[in-house]
C-alpha cells in the first residue's frame, strides 16, 4: 500500500480510527491522522520519500520496515502511457503432479 502511495504521490487515509487517542498531544508536533487521502509532495531538497510500516500480529509477531522511494530511471513510463492490461499477453503457469494431469489441466483451462 505504501509503495503504491509513493508511486502515485497520494497518502491514504488512516484506517480503523474513529477518534485520535487522547494519550497523544496532537497539537505539539507535526503528526496527524489523515481522515482523507492527501497529496504526498516531493521534498524540497530532492531527497526520496520514506515511510515506516509496522505490522503487529495477534500471536505477538511484529514486523517493521522502512521503505524508500526508488530513484527515477530514464525508462520510467507514466501509467497512462502503458499498454491496456487487457491487450497484454502474459504467461500462465500450470502445475500438476504428473504429465497426464498437466495435460488435463491445460485442456480444462483451454475449454474455460
Amino acid at each position: 500500500k505504501m509503495v503504491e502511495a509513493m508511486r502515485h504521490g497520494l497518502l491514504p487515509r488512516t484506517l480503523h480510527v474513529d477518534e485520535p487517542t487522547p494519550q497523544v498531544d496532537w497539537e505539539a508536533g507535526a503528526v496527524a491522522l489523515l481522515t482523507e487521502p492527501a497529496r504526498w509532495t516531493p521534498r524540497p531538497d530532492g531527497s526520496p520519500l520514506r515511510a515506516a510500516v509496522s505490522s503487529f500480529g495477534i500471536s505477538g509477531t511484529n514486523a517493521h520496515v522502512v521503505l524508500e522511494q526508488a530513484p527515477p530511471t530514464p525508462d520510467d513510463t507514466p501509467a497512462e502511457a502503458l499498454p491496456d492490461p487487457s491487450d497484454t499477453t502474459v504467461p500462465l503457469l500450470l502445475s500438476a503432479k504428473s504429465p497426464q494431469a498437466l495435460r488435463e489441466q491445460a485442456v480444462r483451462l483451454a475449454e474455460y
